[in-house]
C-alpha cells in the first residue's frame, strides 16, 4: 500500500519497472499510468492499493486502487516486452557487482524522505499554532528548516542525518509549547514522508514466467 506524498494530492503515478537495481534509471521501464481522482487529505493519509498479477499466458496485469473511493486503473503488459534471458543475467550481475553503491543510493534516499517527514511536521506545527508559540522557538525550528534543505541539496548522508536530529530538538521544543498552550502538536507525521517524493527507489517488481508457471 502506498500514499501521497503532498497535502490535497489527487494522483499518483505508478511506474512499472523490471530489474534489479534500486535506481529506476538502471532498470527497464515496461508501463506508465496515473490514478486519478483521490480526494483530498494531508498527505500520508489515502491509500493506493498497487498489486501485481502474471496470468498463464505470461500477460502482466497491474493495478493501482484508491481503498477510500474505489477508484482503480489497470494496465497489462504482454509477455515477451519485458527482459531477455540474457538481459535477465547481465542485470543480476550488474546489480551484484554494484550492491554497495545501491546500498548507499537507498540509504541516502530514505534520508531525505526522513528529514522531508521532518520538515512537513514542524511546518505544519508551526502554521496550526504559530501564534501561541514563542517566537524563539519558532525562529530555531525555522533555522534547522534551513539548514536541513541546504543539506537535502547534497549527497552527504551524515550531513543530512546531523540537520535531521537538529531539526528533531527543535520540532519537540514547539511541540512541548504547542501542548503547554493547549493546543494539538503538528498536524504531519514526524517520520518518513509517505510516498516519497523520490522516486528513483524501485518499490516493486515482478519476475516473467515464460511457460505456465506462475510468478510474482
Amino acid at each position: 500500500v502506498f500514499s501521497t506524498a503532498d497535502d490535497n494530492q489527487s494522483a499518483v503515478t505508478v511506474h512499472v519497472l523490471q530489474g534489479e537495481r534500486e535506481q529506476a534509471r538502471y532498470n527497464k521501464s515496461l508501463a506508465k499510468f496515473d490514478l486519478t481522482g483521490i480526494d483530498a487529505a494531508p498527505r500520508g493519509m489515502p491509500q493506493v492499493e498497487v498489486s501485481f498479477d502474471i496470468d498463464a499466458n505470461g500477460i502482466l496485469h497491474v493495478s493501482a486502487k484508491d481503498k477510500k473511493t474505489g477508484k482503480e486503473q489497470k494496465v497489462e503488459i504482454k509477455a515477451g516486452s519485458g527482459l531477455s534471458d540474457d538481459e535477465i543475467q547481465r542485470m543480476v550481475q550488474d546489480a551484484e557487482a554494484n550492491r554497495e553503491e545501491d546500498k548507499r543510493f537507498h540509504e541516502l534516499v530514505t534520508a531525505r524522505n526522513h528529514a522531508d517527514g521532518l520538515i512537513h511536521a514542524a511546518r505544519t506545527a508551526i502554521k496550526d499554532n504559530g501564534d501561541k508559540l514563542p517566537g524563539d522557538a519558532i525562529g530555531r525550528a525555522e533555522g534547522a528548516i534551513a539548514e536541513l534543505e541546504s543539506a537535502m541539496k547534497g549527497d552527504d548522508k551524515g550531513q543530512i542525518d546531523a540537520k535531521s536530529k537538529a531539526l528533531e530538538e527543535a520540532a519537540q521544543a514547539l511541540f512541548a509549547a504547542a501542548a503547554a498552550a493547549g493546543q494539538p502538536g503538528a498536524g504531519g507525521d514526524q517520520g518518513e514522508a509517505a510516498g516519497g517524493k523520490h522516486d528513483d527507489v524501485v518499490d516493486a517488481e515482478f519476475t516473467e514466467v515464460k511457460d505456465d508457471n506462475k510468478g510474482a
